[in-house]
Parts: C-alpha cells; sequence; structure tokens
C-alpha cells in the first residue's frame, strides 16, 4: 500500500487543522494506521492510532482530548483532526501502516511497514 500524507500548514496557537492520509494500491481496511510526528532535532513520536474497524484508537498522552483519528474506509482514507494546536505541536506529521495481525495498536515506530512523505505543521505562539 501507497500512503500520501497532506493537509499540513502554518497555524496560529490554538487553531486547527485537518490532516489526511490517503491510501492506494491495497484497501486501507485491512491495515492498523497511525500517526507519528518528528521535530527538528527529536525522535520520531508516535501521535494516534486507529484499528481496522476505526472502533479502537489510542493516543498519546501530549495530544488526548485535542487530537482525534478517524478512518473511512471506503474512501481509503484515515484523517487525524488536530485542535487546540500548540507550539510544541510543530513536527513533521507521518501516517504509517501496517497489516500485521497486532491485537492492540502498536506505539514503535519499527513495527510499521509503510509510511507517507510527511506533511509539515508549523504552530505559531
Amino acid at each position: 500500500v501507497q500512503l500520501q500524507a497532506f493537509g499540513g500548514g502554518l497555524v496560529q496557537a490554538g487553531g486547527s487543522l485537518r490532516l489526511s492520509c490517503a491510501a492506494s494500491g491495497r484497501a486501507v481496511n485491512s491495515y492498523i494506521v497511525a500517526w507519528f510526528r518528528q521535530a527538528p532535532g527529536k525522535e520520531r513520536e508516535f501521535v494516534a492510532g486507529i484499528m481496522r474497524t476505526g472502533v479502537r484508537k489510542y493516543y498519546a498522552d501530549s495530544v488526548k482530548g485535542r487530537f482525534t483519528i478517524s478512518r473511512v474506509n471506503p474512501e481509503n482514507t484515515v484523517y487525524l483532526q488536530v485542535d487546540s494546536l500548540k507550539p510544541e505541536d510543530t513536527a513533521v506529521y507521518y501516517c504509517a501502516s501496517t497489516k500485521r495481525p497486532f491485537g492492540q495498536i502498536p506505539t514503535t515506530s519499527s513495527t510499521y511497514d509503510f509510511w507517507g512523505q510527511g506533511t509539515l505543521v508549523t504552530v505559531s505562539s
């Protein structure tokens, strides 16, 4: 499966964006999908993940209550609604997927097999 992330941009603190992860090549409904982010000089970190049916989701503590992950399988797209943005949310955001039969959402980047190219989110104070 090929993934393409888009929707990033420059936004003021407190603002919102909707990031999209569009899949092609395979139906995304058989994949766990997650969003990661990487700020300059920092390691890539898990942000949010969603299981195949879209019922089970998991968030990093730093974004819980502000970010919402969702998926529309017929559209082969996973979304990340990012609200109440803070300057520390500034990073390149990546979507990733795995078809491996995990029973829960992995939070380690090495467990994901497919990655999008990333979309930059910049939050000004």
